[in-house]
């Protein structure tokens, strides 16, 4: 179960990114972007999707799998993230926490995308939560963070009360929703896209991401306190836990799709 933490006071009153199409449009996402991810550790949680439905923003439909929603929390210790064409030394080195949520989306002209509506963010670089806030829509939060190693294993603690110890062994959680971990893999992120509703719906931007030398670990979940979720969906229960290393990643230049 996820647990609460009474010392978090980091409460968001708003978790659907709407923002106004015109600036949302020329400027969140407006170039590609490149990172290096040094390792992503993803924690999958399921819960009933009557439950999870008042979480999507409109535009989007939730991801369904055996009468579940989805969401995840991506641990992510990034480096050199720049605009695509610039060089390495001009990059930001960083530690991520992402809040999702799976989702669906049809696009005006039939297209079907399955990926992500970013719930919240968090970094330990007050530049990136900054820099995240005016040119993403993914609501960055400054946190302290504090990560420690065991054989090669990232474990994290922040500021905002997220506790996460795995270690390495393919075993699922006790009544995970997955039956087996080619299951659980379809929801390991990072998706192919993200997306946030603009005006309630009027526009959906996305945001195409690929990577390279994805390969993801199955891990064994220790122990797992994650407030920003307990508080959304206090139902939600681990499903399964994912680590990679040593990624290459791309955001492309956001596409806004107005609906009809």
């Amino acid at each position: 179960m996820i647990e609460p933490h009474t010392g978090d006071r980091g409460t968001r009153k708003n978790v659907r990114p709407v923002s106004n199409i015109l600036a949302t449009g020329l400027l969140r996402h407006a170039i590609p972007i490149v990172a290096h991810f040094d390792w992503a550790l993803t924690v999958t949680l399921a819960g009933p999707d009557t439950s999870l439905r008042a979480l999507v923003a409109p535009g989007l439909t939730l991801d369904t799998f055996k009468n579940r929603g989805f969401l995840a929390v991506a641990c992510v210790q990034t480096r050199h993230l720049r605009p695509r064409g610039f060089p390495k030394r001009l990059g930001i080195d960083f530690f991520l926490v992402g809040y999702r949520l799976f989702v669906r989306f049809e696009s005006p002209t039939g297209h079907r995308y399955r990926g992500l509506q970013i719930l919240g963010s968090e970094t330990d670089r007050w530049s990136m939560a900054l820099g995240g806030r005016l040119f993403t829509h993914y609501g960055y939060l400054k946190v302290g963070a504090h990560i420690t190693h065991d054989q090669g294993v990232p474990g994290i603690a922040t500021s905002s009360g997220l506790n996460l110890v795995v270690r390495d062994e393919p075993s699922l959680p006790t009544g995970s929703v997955f039956a087996n971990w080619d299951e659980a893999r379809r929801y390991a992120g990072p998706m192919p896209f993200t997306f946030a509703s603009v005006r309630d719906g009027q526009a959906i931007l996305r945001v195409e991401g690929s990577r390279a030398h994805w390969e993801p670990q199955p891990m064994a979940i220790t122990s797992l306190v994650v407030p920003f979720l307990s508080r959304l969906a206090p139902q939600a229960e681990p499903a399964a836990a994912f680590l990679v290393r040593d990624v290459d990643y791309v955001w492309k230049r956001g596409i806004l799709e107005t609906r009809r």
